[in-house]
């Protein structure tokens, strides 16, 4: 209180000082974040964003069609063993006359039935006795011993391959290594034949039946084959080998070892020869997929 006038002695400035520095707290306040977010938006990079990314497109992969010619024979049941431990698609192309040459041949057969990983094919019913300039000479007889070979043995599926030729007649490939053998192939295709051939042989002693080269000398050329496009149908390769080869126990860790690698490989997948492009309809039955030599016997 004023000591003569009895009022206070605090001025109004006293209450406005604080109000009006709050006031100002609060504006900086504003402007400071205004400001910041200002520069957010002027630099996108400094606002958090998740970038959701697609997954990259699955590679296609090579398909690989691994065959066994002319069982059952003595080396088929260790080929039919490998392949029900490693559990890999496979086709045998098989003689009908060794079906029935012995007991132990035909329990093999009955034993690749059972089997719903393997493909079951015609490899024709006498595989020409080895005489094969004059089995090719007959178009109709070929015809009949093809279709002999389908019924005897009740094959659901008309995919054949033909002894001792490396012959094509698919929707997709027409070939025939021994133009003298062009007019049976016909014959064949025209009774409803779907014939397929290979791209390469593993090739093996015809006297010995052993192997001519390893498994990591294979899968090489399995890999300059697919890199230097030397296949019937693109990305597709047939591998042809035969079952007999097989019974020795060297040979067969080299088939075993072959399996495993291919498996290993992501760039590969093994696949039946009724999935082979220009095939397709062609097979039932013992068919589910769960992937150049000119001469072969």
């Amino acid at each position: 209180m004023h000591p003569k006038t009895g009022e206070s002695s605090v001025s109004p400035g006293t209450f406005l000082r604080p109000l009006m520095l709050l006031v100002i707290c609060m504006a900086c306040s504003k402007i400071t974040r205004e400001s910041k977010y200002r520069q957010q938006l002027s630099h996108p990079a400094a606002v958090a964003i998740t970038e959701v990314k697609s997954p990259p497109p699955k590679k296609k992969k090579k398909k690989i069609f691994l065959t066994f010619d002319d069982g059952p024979n003595r080396g088929t049941p260790t080929v039919l063993r490998i392949v029900q431990q490693e559990q890999v698609p496979v086709t045998f192309f098989i003689v009908g006359e060794h079906v029935f040459a012995s007991t132990t041949q035909r329990a093999t057969w009955d034993s690749l039935r059972q089997d719903s990983m393997i493909e079951l094919c015609n490899h024709s019913l006498t595989h020409a006795h080895n005489r094969y300039d004059k089995f090719y000479s007959n178009a109709d007889s070929v015809v009949n011993d093809f279709e002999q070979c389908r019924d005897t043995l009740g094959l659901t599926n008309n995919i054949a391959r033909t002894p001792g030729r490396n012959i094509w007649r698919i929707d997709t490939v027409s070939y025939t290594d021994l133009k003298k053998s062009a007019a049976a192939a016909d014959s064949l295709q025209q009774a409803g034949f779907t014939i397929i051939g290979w791209d390469l042989e593993w090739h093996y002693d015809h006297k010995t039946f052993t192997l001519k080269n390893n498994s990591d000398e294979l899968l090489q050329q399995i890999d300059s084959v697919f890199a230097y496009n030397k296949t019937r149908s693109p990305e597709n390769l047939v591998l042809l080998a035969h079952d007999q080869v097989y019974k020795r126990a060297d040979d067969s860790a080299e088939l075993h070892r072959l399996i495993k690698m291919l498996k290993q490989r992501e760039e590969y997948e093994l696949m039946v020869a009724s999935n082979y492009p220009g095939v397709g309809s062609g097979s039932k039955g013992n068919s589910q997929v769960t992937q150049v030599s000119q001469k072969g016997q």
